[in-house]
């Protein structure tokens, strides 16, 4: 079960098909706290880097897989998801130019993305931001990385902790982006972007299982 460039664009054709199929979720989810365009501009991005797989040879690297998500994402999805998930991506392409992924490697890749996230919104574990999805899945994936597990065993302790700091987002009150207008009225809602960082982390780990 290799983390080769296969996998990964599996993993992007995946990602693309799930947050496609929840787009209305995550509209209604952002909806609630944001602008609303959430589902529709990551569904947009996404099916995009698919078009775009379809046109060019399979690349040999990691790397080069994860760079053609993150500028594909970058000029084609609007608001804030395009430059957060593109830097994600970006910086994620920097630190994966070898054939497959090592355990470390799977760590170094989230590590990251969360720095990319980190460095573009400027937020903090804890604001209600898909920071909180990300960091739970560094966290986790650095402890099953020291305890031995295996690449796919890290991204599935990445996936699981992700989808618990999406679900710690809903009772957190947000102090970052659009959702901090509305103060105390943010709590009881789950973060549109937390929830769209644990689909495609799971999407990461279920395109590593089946390879």
């Amino acid at each position: 079960m290799a983390l080769d460039a296969a996998w990964a664009v599996r993993w992007a054709r995946w990602s693309a098909e799930v947050v496609v199929a929840e787009r209305e979720h995550l509209v209604e989810l952002d909806r609630r706290i944001g602008d609303g365009d959430h589902g529709e501009n990551l569904a947009r991005g996404l099916s995009a880097v698919q078009v775009k797989l379809g046109q060019v040879p399979v690349p040999d690297q990691v790397g080069e897989v994860l760079r053609l998500v993150a500028t594909t994402m970058m000029s084609t999805v609007g608001g804030a998801a395009g430059p957060l998930y593109g830097t994600a991506f970006l910086r994620a392409a920097k630190i994966s130019g070898v054939s497959s992924l090592s355990p470390a490697a799977v760590v170094a890749m989230l590590e990251a993305a969360l720095e990319g996230v980190v460095s573009r919104g400027r937020a903090s574990p804890g604001e209600k931001t898909m920071v909180d999805a990300w960091a739970a899945a560094v966290g986790a994936a650095q402890e099953a990385e020291g305890a031995g597990a295996d690449p796919v065993a890290v991204l599935a302790a990445a996936a699981d902790a992700a989808e618990a700091g999406a679900r710690s987002t809903v009772p957190m009150v947000a102090t970052k982006g659009r959702a901090s207008y509305l103060g105390e009225r943010s709590a009881g809602h789950m973060d549109p972007g937390a929830a769209s960082t644990a689909m495609l982390l799971r999407a990461a780990h279920a395109a590593a299982e089946s390879s």
